[in-house]
């Protein structure tokens, strides 16, 4: 995967791949069965692409006060967690509805996210 200048290009073994955001992508990662990629970026969004078409699926998710700085899905896909600006937010992967409160307490950015092994934490 690539970024140039706010597209985000997946560069597979036969096929390319572009994906459209309307400012800098500073996050993607593909869901554990690799039909979607979800990304975070510049502009406070999150958005859930298919990766065998790179269409978007859905609204993006919005609920960010600051850049959005890193994204992951849960082990068993039902579940994103993004990092911003001393806040957390996990969505629910089918919906885009925020789970649960935002998680605060982090002084700085929240430049890394991820679920534990079994996805409880």
């Amino acid at each position: 995967i690539t970024v140039i200048n706010g597209r985000e290009k997946i560069w597979p073994t036969t096929e390319t791949l572009v994906i459209r955001a309307e400012e800098c992508v500073a996050s993607v990662a593909f869901s554990p069965d690799g039909a979607q990629i979800v990304s975070a970026s510049g502009d406070k969004m999150i958005r859930i692409w298919d990766a065998g078409t790179g269409q978007q699926v859905g609204d993006a998710l919005t609920g960010h006060e600051r850049q959005i700085t890193s994204v992951a899905f849960s082990p068993d896909g039902t579940k994103i967690v993004s990092g911003s600006y001393k806040t957390i937010h996990i969505w629910d992967a089918g919906t885009g509805q925020q789970v649960g409160d935002v998680l605060t307490g982090h002084e700085a950015w929240v430049t890394s996210v991820a679920f534990s092994p079994d996805g409880t934490k």
